[in-house]
């Protein structure tokens, strides 16, 4: 049961959840090289029918992880999409058997730079291969297949957790009926790639780097802070930071900025040490950078592939994944005639609109998810 700290995320809750983990022989990645065994850290909520035919992959974004829904024991908080993820919610769990898995390449369970080389008995750190977004799917797709499901009933994901869906929807087009994609792109443009690259290069720039074999007791944690700041502000709209933070100063004797802006970034920055690796924050940022499944012509004819429908939803407030990144999508599908809804909402909260509670978004989810129509829902 939730503790009494629980109890303001608790409503519709699936409990107190566990993240298991699966181990397979191997996985070719598309560079060539092989991850032997292969490690998939999951979790599931709801039950999978006889059919297995209501099952629903949720993909997470850069800094997510397995944990999406419920709690964990002893935390206050739940997983990063617990207010759509439930009996009775928009990802209901009395109807549909959800899953959600941490990324290889990440550092919470799935094969990764902190996984040990059985060679040396060490971390591979920076020796570990380049992944890709597409070697994330395929390790998802041994996943789906082991619990003896051929056709997930959808994929959905914000961010990068949204590139991971339209992978899906390319490289298995019928394992897929429905594909959900919210705050996300086909390709990162130089901009995206450019901040990106000033957090990896705040990391390579730490004096503990060490070319990624640094020891647990010497990170590189100033830089991981940094990126990390960096990444923030870019997760946030100008009218959220000017409402919450304005030019207000800091709370507290915090000597080292004079803005309250500033030591939100702070805290951001030194939380997300605590909980996140400096080598996987690099080789997941590279994996976003070098997705690209191309642009206009080129997408179309990516696109053409695909069979399930789509839901594609932007946020107008989002300069990181701008809306027309989300419109080129969407007019490639309908080239293509693939059924494609899209939405635009007009949500102040930048690009973690997708992560946060929204009684509008948890509609067009739940319409979309409950539409038996073939074309357009709204």
């Amino acid at each position: 049961m939730p503790t009494s700290e629980q109890n303001e995320f608790s409503h519709g809750s699936v409990g107190v959840v566990y993240t298991q983990s699966i181990q397979f022989d191997s996985l070719t990645l598309e560079g060539g090289e092989t991850i032997t065994p292969l490690e998939i850290a999951y979790e599931t909520y709801g039950t999978l029918n006889e059919k297995k035919d209501n099952a629903i992959l949720v993909c997470h974004a850069l800094s997510g992880d397995a944990h999406a829904a419920g709690f964990h024991e002893g935390d206050k908080r739940p997983g990063w999409w617990d207010y759509y993820i439930g009996p009775g919610k928009s990802f209901d769990t009395n109807r549909y058997f959800i899953i959600s898995s941490n990324v290889i390449g990440g550092c919470k369970g799935s094969s990764g730079p902190l996984t040990v080389n059985g060679k040396n008995g060490k971390p591979f750190q920076s020796t570990f291969p380049f992944v890709s977004i597409g070697d994330m799917v395929n390790a998802q797709e041994k996943l789906i297949s082991h619990f003896g499901i051929h056709k997930l009933f959808a994929v959905a994901g914000g961010s990068m957790g949204g590139m991971q869906a339209l992978q899906w929807s390319v490289a298995y087009p019928d394992r897929l009926k429905n594909c959900i994609v919210m705050a996300s792109s086909s390709e990162h443009s130089a901009q995206q790639i450019a901040f990106n690259e000033v957090g990896r290069q705040a990391i390579l720039s730490d004096p503990n780097w060490n070319q990624g074999l640094y020891t647990q007791e010497n990170r590189p944690s100033k830089g991981l802070a940094l990126a990390r700041m960096m990444g923030h502000i870019t997760y946030l709209s100008d009218e959220m930071m000017r409402e919450k933070f304005g030019r207000k100063p800091p709370k507290g004797n915090i000597q080292s900025t004079d803005f309250a802006v500033g030591s939100y970034l702070i805290y951001q920055g030194e939380s997300f040490v605590d909980r996140f690796d400096a080598n996987s924050y690099i080789y997941v940022t590279k994996a976003l950078d070098h997705f690209s499944l191309g642009t206009g012509k080129e997408l179309t004819k990516v696109l053409a592939k695909v069979r399930c429908r789509f839901l594609v939803v932007a946020y107008t407030s989002d300069w990181l994944y701008p809306p027309y990144q989300s419109e080129e999508i969407v007019k490639s599908l309908e080239v293509n005639a693939v059924p494609v809804s899209f939405v635009e909402l007009n949500n102040p909260a930048g690009h973690d609109s997708f992560l946060l509670p929204s009684e509008q978004q948890d509609s067009i989810l739940r319409d979309f998810l409950s539409s038996t129509d073939e074309g357009v829902f709204l």
